[in-house]
């Protein structure tokens, strides 16, 4: 089952599967967030954007749109 990093709840994991389109995909990918990672949420703001999550060993914030971008298999 395929969902969105937007989706997941804090201390939830994933691997990142691949992206919904194309426009963010570079900017993603020198982020970090490259398929095969494994991605975990660590907070969500209290109004819900952005969220933190850690991959590969560090802290990243991305905004709600950014992380709705991102396909996750479980």
């Amino acid at each position: 089952m395929n969902r969105k990093l937007s989706e997941l709840k804090p201390g939830e994991r994933a691997k990142i599967k691949g992206f919904a389109s194309s426009e963010l995909e570079l900017k993603l990918m020198e982020m970090g967030c490259i398929p095969g990672e494994v991605v975990v949420v660590e907070q969500v703001a209290p109004l819900g954007d952005p969220i933190s999550i850690r991959i590969a060993g560090y802290s990243l914030s991305l905004r709600l749109n950014e992380a709705d971008q991102i396909i996750l298999e479980h």
